[in-house]
């Protein structure tokens, strides 16, 4: 093997170098010359040209181990070698014929049927049920394309059925994927199906390309078609995928180690990335005749071996880590690579979250050692496991009470340890010297050419490093998170330590987590009046007080201010803060005021009084608590409830009739407001007795809220005007009639009806409510006062129905109550009678009778009979008087004593 140029990246190693001829033991008069390799887990098997099979173990790759040499049939070449692991054989195709022997080698190989002149063979790669032991394989044999199924079965015999596929001619290499079978012709490549044997056309190739290949990708996935030096990648329908993969020469041999593609020929290997970009190219030297192999598992994903074969040498590879190969970048500075070597790795699913971490800080370790501190910072920042306590060396000389904080990391030693930020400074400049003076003497470097160029002063970089530290420090989200929790800062030391350094925020986040209230809120009040969302340094010293504050700043600060406030029982403080929250967001000033989150709920009577009067909102929503969620049965709350919604209810009627010109939509939303304000009104009165109707009246005296009026003087009693407002203002039949129902008096019904028939004022008679008011309630009423308040004017036609059926009416229930009484007086002449004749029956008693509650003898004693025929001597029914119990002890008041002759018998 010749001697290998420097790579800029080696995705491959080498591992070791195999003779296999020495190995073997076969002397040099015969030599062994490797026409085909294949790799199946720590198996390697080679193919000789003099039919020929080798064995090798490389479950140590480093030191490759012989197992065994099997002759085949006499002296045919070996053109293919293919594992079938699913039934325990290896198929060998050589020189036309399809040959199966065991994958130790053990026994003899036997012949595959009786096919002969076989141009090419392919396995069947992802199959439905990878567990069965089972396999199937392609085969082209002259014009056809058949297929061959094997099935281990016991004893290790294998069952063989064949079958036709397709008619194809000249085929030069298959792959088979699922259930498209690729094949490959001088004139194209075609898919064909191994089950239904249809066929298509991918492509065709021009009549001056080289000889086609297909090689099956990631696992069975994807399949590569080559064209000359260019390889098509296509899935298992045909459609290409992603983009071709454009090589330096025509490929001899293709394999795959994801994620990369490796090809031989032109007496070197070139290993490719599946994204098209060259990594490595491995120079060999070949000697004698044949094609350079290069063999992998069939797998492909999970592989990390290759082997390159020659004539008479085996070369070995191994897949060199994702993270070796940014660790070989780092340790030549080559900092562009290692970062598009971890985008890639990333993006390919190779390396861990954690790692990406861990690469991040290493690569900020060593730019900040380069003098490139802002680079630096931006990779510790998006390292997720660095801490920021490993920043602290820089800053500090150990040992300090810090120094405990800090992780002892190795990293990858690619770095000095940290040290003071001057010391790393100095070192840096004196390195750069030095690498100016060699490149005067005409040295390469790697230092940056643009650093070298304009080298910046001691001062400069001090200022720069320092200014980039403290942003990897000013962890801004993590100090406040850390005081807004439970902690175990001291305050006395942090506090001049914030407010010089302008995080108020965390300040006050400190001060409510020590339940320091009264200074969290001047904090917060200061940053609600003074500060923006993103500079939290006071602006009125910069001289810019007037500068406008942005509206989210304020809203934050209201909405942590209301946080403390709602857990605070302090009254004065609550109520000196309530006033800017309140300016800022009402809403919070509510939640405020009414949360139950405190342990003594605010004085009603302070709070009331510190409320602004121009926030009638905030007035009305406290109120509306206090009475129905507290349960306040103060009238006086209610009386001012009661004045808010009244006044807010007149003040939206003015304003609606004072911009009636507006759009539809501002009419529906106005319309919609008022309507809901009304309700909750209208609500309040009927539902609340607290309050004084009297005030309420006074302030909607001259208003047309007719209905609120009517739910007023309902209060106090005034019948006459409620019926008068219901049935004249708002002509509202129903809900006066339901008002006169709920009076419960007929003479309520008769003066609605006058109401109706004479509602002075100038209106006119309601005659058809005056009709609905006769059709509905007339039968109960007295004809003669109906009949009195009845108009001259009234039309006779739109009342005589209804009066004569009220006299109908007023008759029928004259007779039936006759009818009625009549029934009673029968019903109770029987009940007398039949009461008369069970008390004057006769009873007749022997010699035998006894008493049913002493059992003694009665003879001619006395005695007496109960309802229930039970017969007690006259002593004991003495002992029970006023038990109301018979001599069967059954009381008489509970149980129901019936018998057939009591019944009425009319």
């Amino acid at each position: 093997m010749g001697s290998q140029p420097p790579a800029s990246r080696a995705a491959l190693e080498p591992l070791a170098t195999l003779d296999p001829a020495a190995l073997a033991g076969v002397p040099a008069s015969s030599p062994l010359t490797v026409r085909a390799a294949a790799l199946s887990a720590h198996l390697l098997y080679l193919g000789t040209g003099g039919g020929k099979l080798l064995l090798f173990s490389l479950q140590d790759p480093s030191n490759p181990e012989f197992l065994r040499l099997l002759p085949s049939v006499a002296t045919l070449p070996v053109s293919a070698i293919a594992p079938l692991p699913s039934v325990a054989r290896l198929l060998v195709l050589a020189d036309g014929l399809l040959l199966l022997a065991d994958p130790l080698l053990s026994r003899p190989v036997r012949r595959l049927g009786s096919l002969r002149d076989v141009a090419a063979v392919a396995a069947r790669r992802a199959s439905a049920d990878p567990g069965s032991p089972s396999c199937s394989i392609a085969v082209s044999v002259g014009k056809k394309l058949l297929r061959v199924d094997l099935t281990l079965q016991d004893g290790d015999e294998l069952d063989v059925q064949t079958r036709e596929i397709a008619a194809v001619e000249g085929v030069k290499a298959l792959a088979w994927v699922d259930d498209s079978v690729f094949v490959a012709t001088p004139t194209g490549y075609s898919l064909f199906s191994s089950t239904a044997g249809q066929g298509v056309d991918i492509f065709t190739l021009p009549e001056s390309s080289g000889r086609p290949r297909v090689r099956p990708l990631s696992g069975g996935d994807e399949v590569m078609l080559l064209v000359d030096n260019v390889g098509v990648v296509v899935d298992r329908f045909g459609q290409p995928v992603g983009s071709s993969l454009v090589f330096n020469t025509t490929p001899d041999c293709i394999a795959e180690v994801y994620p990369y593609v490796i090809v031989a020929g032109d007496s070197k290997v070139d290993v490719y990335r599946r994204n098209g970009a060259h990594l490595q190219t491995i120079p060999v030297a070949r000697t004698g005749q044949g094609v350079l192999i290069v063999a992998s598992d069939d797998d492909g994903i999970g592989t990390e071996l290759v082997v390159i074969a020659t004539a008479y040498k085996v070369f070995c590879y191994r897949k060199v880590s994702a993270v070796e190969q940014i660790k070989a970048s780092l340790r030549r500075k080559n900092y562009k690579e290692a970062i598009s070597l971890l985008e890639e790795f990333e993006t390919d699913g190779e390396i861990s979250k954690d790692m990406i971490s861990f690469v991040h800080a290493q690569l900020g370790f060593l730019l900040f050692f380069d003098l490139r501190f802002e680079d630096a910072v931006n990779h510790f920042l998006l390292s997720e496991t660095m801490k920021p306590s490993e920043i602290f060396p820089f800053i500090m000389r150990d040992p300090n009470r810090w120094s405990d904080l800090v992780p002892r990391k190795r990293y990858w030693g690619l770095h000095p340890p940290p040290k003071p930020l001057e010391e790393v400074i100095d070192d840096g400049l004196v390195t750069v010297q030095q690498v100016l003076f060699l490149k005067k003497a005409g040295v390469d470097t790697v230092v940056d050419e643009d650093f070298l160029s304009n080298p910046p002063s001691r001062a400069d970089l001090l200022e720069l490093a320092i200014r980039n530290i403290i942003r990897a420090l000013d962890l801004v989200d993590d100090m406040e998170k850390l005081a807004s929790s439970q902690n175990s800062c001291v305050v006395d030391e942090l506090e001049s330590l914030l407010d010089d350094s302008g995080h108020l925020r965390t300040l006050a986040f400190l001060y409510g987590s020590k339940g320091m209230c009264s200074k969290a809120l001047a904090i917060w009040h200061i940053l609600a009046r003074n500060y923006s969302a993103g500079l939290w340094k006071d602006k009125s010293e910069n001289g810019s007080c007037g500068t406008s504050v942005d509206k989210r700043s304020k809203e934050i600060a209201a909405i942590e201010a209301a946080k403390i406030l709602k857990t605070s029982s302090d009254e004065d403080l609550v109520l000196e803060h309530l006033g800017w929250v309140a300016d800022i967001d009402q809403e919070l000033a509510i939640a405020v005021l009414t949360s139950d989150m405190r342990e003594n709920q605010l004085s009603p009577e302070k709070v009331v009084a510190a409320v602004d009067t121009e926030k009638v909102v905030i007035h009305q929503r406290y109120l509306q608590w206090l009475i129905e969620d507290q349960g306040c049965d103060d009238p006086h709350y209610h009386t001012s409830y009661a004045l808010s919604l009244a006044k807010s209810v007149i003040e939206a009627v003015h304003m609606e009739s004072k911009y009636r010109g507006k759009g539809d939509s501002e009419i529906d939303s106005d319309a919609q407001f008022i309507y809901l304000l009304r309700e909750k009104l209208q609500l309040f009165l009927q539902a609340s007795d607290l309050y004084d109707p009297e005030d309420v009246l006074d302030v909607i005296a001259e208003s047309e809220l007719w209905l609120e009026k009517a739910i007023l003087y309902r209060k106090m009693g005034q019948e006459n005007i409620v019926l008068q407002i219901l049935a004249l203002k708002l002509e509202d039949s129903e809900a006066a009639e339901q008002y006169c129902a709920e009076i419960g008096r007929d003479d309520a019904y008769i003066q609605l009806l006058g109401l109706y028939l004479d509602p002075q004022n100038g209106k006119e008679p309601m005659f058809t409510a005056a009709v609905r008011l006769l059709h509905n309630h007339g039968e109960s009423l007295d004809p003669m006062q109906v009949l009195e308040r009845l108009s001259p004017d009234m039309p006779l036609q739109l009342a005589s129905d209804t009066i004569l059926r009220m006299l109908r009416a007023r008759v029928h229930h004259h007779r039936q109550g006759q009818i009625v009484h009549n029934l009673s007086r029968a019903t109770n002449l029987d009940a007398r009678l039949t009461r008369l004749e069970e008390r004057s029956r006769h009873v007749q008693l022997t010699d035998e009778s006894i008493c049913d509650s002493c059992r003694a003898r009665l003879g001619t004693k006395l005695f007496v009979m109960y309802p229930d025929d039970s017969v007690v001597c006259y002593r004991c029914y003495r002992n029970q008087q006023g038990d109301s119990t018979s001599g069967r002890s059954r009381s008489l008041r509970k149980d129901v004593i019936f018998k057939q002759s009591w019944l009425v018998s009319r």
